[in-house]
């Protein structure tokens, strides 16, 4: 048993984030699946979004927020985090956050769906230079214990108790140690999930490996609620190549002047096409409906890709403000400043997620979430570029705030049970794992996706439902790795997305379904109750 103050599940910018204010006066537990730096706050290129020009105003990034997540954002949630953003920045600055500067101001560029220019960034590789200042103040933190390769399995409440009571307190949460390959229990008095998305439920994905629902699939099974999970966003401008598959071309390339085009060799071949799906914003429109034009003219042409191109664009503005892609097409035989990108959109951020409170609170008793695991109202049907980061930062500094301030209030946790050894059997059907895995992620794609009908939805219910029994039972008969924990999650998590889809009976935001291609007059949101 390894019993600490606080068990923090996830070690991108939310579980950082509230670890570093926890270790101002607590001893804290981060647990990370994989690297300390596998999560997605690494790969995020764009940048944060914060009011900071004289010109800007929060209610116009208040508005914008809400407009992109077509009303069902909590408005409450919205100006909390976005009143916070500015102070969130700063915190990064005084972490050693190199952001551009121009002059002696941070330099702010512009994303879709944004009124002003409002994104502080470090390059194209925002996330990376944020993970590495975050990281470095935890290590040199005594009270901050970091652990990696430690994959979670499920969280543990009051059934796991040795002298059961019958709540639906989390006490911490049982997960494989990787190297040893035994499960162990780590126990605090709160629990903070900041275990990411679920990207890796689809074929197509610009997250990274572990991006399997994690959290979400436990808090599901421990009873917390989880809210619009249909809402799956995909990214409009992932890279094409057949070798590279998740490498995002971030949504700056088209702030800062990229266009959207045809490619050769078809009819208006060369030409730029959003004029026919957003006259007045064209590549400057929400994901949602750039994914969806881009998506409709690749079937409607039967095309592989679209171009992104911003070769006009004078080649050292491109090579100063893209270094990195710059860098990492060229390795692919591509200059972006000679000529155009070819694009596919990609399932890129989870929207819904674990229901919580302003507070970070979830259902359960001890249990806190913050950043993509989260259902917190910020996001609604789609979310704004470069609000993801931001919300792992006020969030992760919510929850933090809640727990320091109710500190008095936790009860000491009780003996816990150690984990059950008796599936000691190791399988030598690791091929059934991967061919479920890649089954799943394949019908995901092609009936949960960007366009969906009722017909696709219930197909991948009928799916899911055939698989459900053959990984329980998996899981259930053999030694638990981190590849089963994985499917038994993406599996949770995929059912969840079919059940909140089919529950919606309208099209909003991210979910689009030709059954019902009108958004309803009220917004509300679908929510899931075990």
């Amino acid at each position: 048993m390894n019993q600490h103050d606080i068990v923090i599940i996830g070690s991108g910018a939310a579980g950082l984030t509230a670890a570093i204010s926890l270790a101002e006066k607590h001893k804290v537990l981060v647990l990370a699946k994989g690297d300390l730096k596998s999560g997605s706050t690494a790969w995020a290129q764009g940048g944060i979004a914060a009011v900071l020009d004289a010109g800007d105003t929060f209610e116009n990034h208040i508005n914008d927020t809400m407009v992109a997540g077509a009303g069902l954002n909590r408005r409450n949630a919205v100006e909390h985090v976005i009143e916070n953003a500015p102070a969130a920045i700063e915190r990064l600055i005084d972490m050693g956050v190199p952001f551009n500067k121009e002059a002696e101001h941070l330099h702010l560029t512009r994303e879709g769906g944004h009124s002003h220019r409002r994104i502080v960034h470090v390059d194209d590789a925002t996330g990376w230079a944020v993970q590495a200042a975050l990281l470095k103040t935890a290590e040199e933190n005594p009270n901050i214990t970091l652990l990696p390769h430690q994959t979670a399995i499920d969280l543990i409440t009051g059934k796991h108790e040795a002298r059961y009571s019958g709540s639906g307190r989390v006490w911490g949460v049982y997960a494989l140690n990787e190297k040893s390959g035994k499960v162990e229990a780590h126990i605090g008095r709160a629990t903070i999930l900041a275990s990411g998305g679920a990207g890796r439920c689809y074929l197509f994905s610009t997250a990274p490996r572990g991006a399997t629902g994690d959290g979400i699939a436990m808090a599901w099974r421990a009873g917390g609620r989880v809210s619009n999970m249909e809402m799956m966003q995909f990214h409009p401008t992932c890279l094409y190549n057949l070798e590279v598959k998740n490498f995002l071309i971030t949504e700056a390339v088209r702030g800062e002047g990229g266009h959207l085009k045809l490619p050769p060799g078809v009819a208006g071949g060369g030409e730029r096409f959003m004029q026919h799906f957003d006259k007045e914003r064209m590549e400057l429109a929400p994901r949602d409906i750039v994914a969806r034009a881009n998506d409709h003219e690749i079937k409607r042409l039967g095309l592989d890709y679209v171009h992104l191109d911003i070769s006009h664009k004078d080649p050292e503005f491109v090579k100063g403000h893209f270094p990195n892609i710059y860098e990492k097409l060229i390795t692919l035989g591509i200059d972006m400043t000679k000529g155009p990108i070819p694009v596919v959109p990609a399932q890129h951020y989870t929207c819904g997620g674990v229901l919580t409170d302003m507070d970070g609170r979830t259902d359960l008793p001890g249990l806190y979430a913050a950043g993509e695991v989260a259902e917190s109202g910020l996001h609604g049907a789609n979310r704004l570029a470069s609000n993801s980061l931001l919300e792992c930062f006020v969030f992760g500094e919510s929850a933090a705030k809640h727990i320091m301030d109710n500190w008095d209030s936790f009860d000491a946790p009780p003996e816990i049970n150690p984990w059950d050894e008796s599936r000691v059997s190791d399988s030598d059907e690791e091929v059934v794992i991967k061919q479920t895995w890649t089954e799943i992620r394949r019908f995901m794609w092609n009936y949960v996706g960007i366009v969906r009908t009722t017909k696709r939805l219930e197909r991948a219910r009928n799916r899911i439902d055939l698989l459900k029994q053959e990984v329980e039972d998996y899981y259930s008969n053999f030694r638990v790795t981190t590849d089963l924990i994985e499917l038994r999650n993406l599996l949770q998590t995929s059912e969840l997305i079919v059940k909140s889809a089919l529950e919606r009976k309208e099209s909003r935001g991210l979910h689009y379904t030709l059954d019902y291609p009108k958004m309803l007059e009220e917004a509300a949101d679908t929510v899931l109750v075990p």
